[in-house]
C-alpha cells in the first residue's frame, strides 16, 4: 500500500459520517436562553446590616434525578424585592423536560456553604414552562417553608442573539495542475465544527457537482450556532472529496478557517489552497457571504403562538396493554404522559381535546371511530395531561374497545391561528392506509403528527407514514412537509425497569423534529411571529399573577 492509498484508507474510517450525514437532521448545538430572576415580597430574615438575598439555580439529571447546583446570582443587600443582575445561560431543548429548582437565601456572611445562610423559599418549574409562558415570563409563588408565605419569583427567558443568525455562503474550486489525477471529477465539500475537546462534528455537506474540474457549488444557508456554536474564532475544518457511486469517496484535501474569516466575504483572506502530498493541489474560493437573523421557534412562542395538543388513542382490542394496574401506568398512559408533560408547557390554558377511536359506546353499543375520552360530545377538552389520563381510565370502564383503526379523519382538525401537535397512540394496523396517506399529503394545516405504536403489531405502515427516508406520496403527489414522526413503544422498554429514563428518550425522539416542522410551516406560509410584549420592567410596577 503506497502513501496515497494509506491516506485514503485513513480517511475512509470516518467516511460513514460523511456518507450518512443529513444536513436537515445534522447535530446542531442547543439554542441558548438567558434567564433573569426577580423576587417580590420576600419574607426575609434581615438580621444584620450586611444581609441580603441570593438565588441559587439547580438543574436535574435525567438519569440520576439528582439536583446539581448550576450557579448563583450576586447578593443584593437589604431589599425584599431583589432584581438580580447576574443571568443564567442555559441550553434549551424543546424535546426534553428540563427540570429547574430556584432556592432563595438570606446571606449574612461570606461563607460559600449554603447551610450557613437562612433558607427563604424555593420554586420548581421546567425551562419549557418559562419559555412557553406569555412573553416568556413566568411568575410563581415561592414555597418550601410550611405555614409561611415566602413571596413570589419572576423568571424571564430571552434567546441569545447569535442563536437566530444564519449565514449564506457560496464556494467554488479551481484545479491548477495534475488534471489527469483529478480526471472527470465529481467533487463535494464537507464542513466540520470544532468542539471544546479538540474533536470535530460534521455540520454541512454540499451537493455533488458532476464531471467538472472547476466546480461552483450552490449557495447554502446554515445556522451560525451549527457552524461555530457562537464562537466566531473557533476552527472550522473543510474537507474536499471526489464522489464515488459505491460510497468510497476519494479524499482530495482539506483546509481550515473560522466564522470571523468567512464573514470578511470575497477577499484574498478567503482563498484557500488545498494541497495533498505536494503533487496535487486545488484552490477553493469563497464567492459570497451574507448573514441575517431569522425568526426562530422561540420568537413565535414569545409572540403568543401556542401549541395545541390533540391526543388520540385507539385501543384496537381489549388486551393486557390496557390492564389497569394500580401501581404502574400501562403503555398507553406512559407514552401519553411522557410526551404530553413536555408539550403542555406551550399551551396557555392547558385544556386539551382528547379523543378515542375504535370502540362501541354506551348505551346502545354503536361503533365510533372518534369519541371524546371524557364522554362529553360538546366539550372533549381535558384539564392538562392528568385530566387526559383520568378521562382515559374512565373510558376504559365504560366503552368496549373495537377495531379497525381509521386515521384519515385527523385531517378534519382545522385552525390556522395555532400550531397543532396531534399525538396518536395506537396498537392497531391501519385499515385506511390510502386515505391516511392522502390526508397527510394534502394537509395544509399548521400541524405535526406524532404516532406511538404500542404492543407487538407490525408497524411497517407507520414507518412509511414517517417519511424520514422516503417522503409520503399519494396519487403521484409528494407531501409538502415531513410532518409525521413514528416510534414503536417497545424500543423504549428498559430491561432494568427504569421507565423514567426510557420515557425521557421516547419523548426526546418524537419531539425533536417539531420546532423545525413548525418553522417550515410558518416560512412556507409567510407567517411572521407577533411582536413580543414589551420586556418586563421590574421597578415601580404593580405585579399581577400571570395565568399559565
Amino acid at each position: 500500500m503506497d502513501v496515497v492509498e494509506r491516506e485514503v484508507m485513513n480517511k475512509m474510517e470516518n467516511m460513514s459520517s460523511v456518507y450518512d450525514f443529513d444536513p436537515i437532521t445534522g447535530n446542531i448545538p442547543a439554542t441558548k436562553v438567558e434567564v433573569t430572576v426577580s423576587c417580590r415580597s420576600v419574607c426575609a430574615l434581615l438580621g444584620g446590616a450586611k444581609s441580603g438575598e441570593m438565588c441559587v439555580l439547580y438543574t436535574q439529571g435525567v438519569e440520576t434525578k439528582q439536583w446539581r447546583e448550576f450557579g448563583r446570582t450576586e447578593v443584593i443587600d437589604n431589599t425584599l424585592n431583589p432584581d438580580f443582575v447576574r443571568k443564567y445561560i442555559l441550553d434549551y431543548f424543546f424535546e426534553e423536560k428540563q427540570n429547574l429548582r430556584f432556592d432563595l437565601y438570606d446571606v449574612d456572611s461570606k461563607s460559600p456553604d449554603l447551610s450557613k445562610h437562612d433558607f427563604l423559599g424555593q420554586m420548581f418549574c421546567t425551562l419549557g414552562e418559562i419559555v412557553g409562558s406569555p412573553a416568556s415570563r413566568l411568575e410563581k409563588s415561592l414555597g418550601g417553608i410550611p405555614g409561611k408565605k415566602c413571596g413570589t419569583i419572576i423568571l424571564s427567558a430571552e434567546e441569545l442573539s447569535n442563536c437566530r443568525d444564519s449565514a449564506t455562503m457560496q464556494f467554488c474550486a479551481n484545479k491548477l495542475d495534475k488534471k489527469d489525477f483529478f480526471g472527470k471529477s465529481d467533487p463535494f465539500m464537507v464542513f466540520y465544527r470544532s468542539n471544546e475537546d479538540g474533536t470535530f462534528t460534521i455540520c454541512h455537506k454540499t451537493e455533488v457537482v458532476k464531471n467538472t474540474l472547476n466546480p461552483v457549488w450552490q449557495p447554502f444557508t446554515i445556522p451560525v450556532r451549527a457552524l461555530c456554536n457562537g464562537d466566531y474564532d473557533r476552527t472550522i475544518k473543510v474537507e474536499v472529496y471526489d464522489w464515488d457511486r459505491d460510497g468510497g469517496h476519494d479524499f482530495i484535501g482539506d483546509f481550515t478557517t473560522s466564522y470571523r474569516e468567512l464573514a470578511r466575504g470575497q477577499s484574498q483572506f478567503n482563498v484557500y489552497e488545498v494541497i495533498r502530498l505536494f503533487f496535487f493541489r486545488c484552490i477553493v474560493t469563497l464567492l459570497s457571504f451574507s448573514v441575517e437573523s431569522e425568526f426562530t421557534f422561540l420568537d413565535y412562542i414569545k409572540g403568543g403562538c401556542v401549541l395545541v395538543v390533540c391526543s388520540i388513542g385507539n385501543p384496537s382490542q381489549s388486551t393486557s396493554l390496557h390492564y389497569m394496574n394500580p401501581y404502574q401506568l400501562n403503555a398507553y398512559a406512559m407514552a401519553l404522559k411522557a410526551v404530553g408533560e413536555i408539550i403542555q408547557d406551550y399551551d396557555s390554558d392547558k385544556m386539551f381535546p382528547a379523543l378515542g377511536f375504535g370502540a362501541k359506546l354506551p348505551p346502545d353499543g354503536r361503533v365510533s371511530h372518534e369519541f371524546p375520552l371524557n364522554g362529553n360530545m360538546e366539550n372533549p377538552y381535558c384539564n392538562g395531561i392528568e385530566g387526559i389520563l383520568e378521562a382515559y381510565h374512565q373510558s376504559l370502564k365504560t366503552v368496549q374497545l373495537y377495531g379497525p383503526t381509521n386515521f384519515a379523519y385527523a385531517a378534519s382538525v382545522q385552525d390556522g391561528s395555532q400550531y397543532f401537535v396531534l399525538l396518536i397512540i395506537t396498537d392497531g394496523v391501519i385499515s385506511d392506509m390510502a386515505q391516511t396517506k392522502e390526508a397527510i399529503v394534502n394537509v395544509s394545516l399548521p400541524m405535526s403528527i406524532i404516532i406511538v405504536g404500542v404492543g407487538q403489531a407490525e408497524f411497517d405502515a407507520m414507518v412509511e407514514l414517517d417519511g424520514d427516508d422516503i417522503r409520503v406520496s399519494s396519487r403521484g403527489k409528494l407531501a409538502e412537509r415531513d410532518i409525521v414522526q413514528f416510534v414503536p413503544f417497545r424500543d423504549y422498554m428498559d430491561r432494568t425497569g427504569n421507565h423514567v429514563l426510557s420515557m425521557a428518550r421516547l419523548a426526546k425522539d418524537v419531539l425533536a423534529e417539531i420546532p423545525d416542522q413548525f418553522i417550515s410551516y410558518m416560512k412556507s406560509r409567510g407567517v411572521k411571529p407577533n411582536p413580543a410584549p414589551p420586556p418586563y420592567t421590574p421597578h415601580g410596577l404593580t405585579h399581577h399573577h400571570t395565568h399559565i
